[in-house]
């Protein structure tokens, strides 16, 4: 079902006087019985449409939702870099000088990736994906809590009812061919 409506779907963007970008991220824990890796995924919106966006499976395995979460925000706050130098480089968007907000719904990876300094609880997680307190210390990415309810990277790292997969394709800017006819 979900395939064949596809083809009639279109990304819409506007609504907001000002270009606006912003980011969310999430991960699954221990949803593959198989391999026990985590899926993570993240999606970053102008003005409400989604113009960049990856699900994948990570090549490591996480002891917890917490390591999980951060991981993902890790990756995405990296295409969150990539993304405000290549907006910048454009010259329109006069408020992306500004640091992006990444939104994630885990406080234990929210406070992780605020933190400078590690933890003991903290120092298993492989060094490369610590890059997120520098590039929020930095002030490039603003971490911020969002509900997991309106987490709109959710559809990229696990099954959803209709009615939640439904709201979140409306808020990445999704809609039906029909609608605008």
């Amino acid at each position: 079902m979900y395939l064949r409506r596809t083809k009639d779907v279109f990304l819409v963007y506007g609504g907001e006087e000002q270009l606006s970008i912003k980011g969310y991220t999430d991960a699954s824990f221990q949803t593959d019985k198989d391999d026990s890796r985590l899926q993570s995924g993240f999606v970053f919106r102008l003005n409400g449409g989604a113009v960049s966006w990856k699900s994948s499976k990570q090549d490591i395995v996480a002891d917890s939702t917490t390591e999980a979460e951060y991981i993902a925000a890790s990756e995405a706050a990296k295409e969150a870099v990539w993304i405000k130098k290549f907006v910048i480089e454009l010259g329109v968007v006069p408020s992306i000088s500004d640091a992006l907000e990444l939104y994630c719904d885990n406080n234990g990876a929210i406070a992780q990736a605020k933190e400078p300094r590690s933890h003991q609880r903290s120092k298993h997680i492989l060094r490369r994906f610590h890059l997120i307190r520098e590039i929020v210390d930095r002030g490039n990415v603003e971490i911020c809590k969002v509900h997991t309810d309106d987490n709109i990277a959710d559809p990229l790292t696990k099954p959803l009812s209709q009615q939640k997969h439904d709201r979140h394709t409306e808020s990445l800017g999704i809609r039906y061919v029909s609608d605008w006819s």
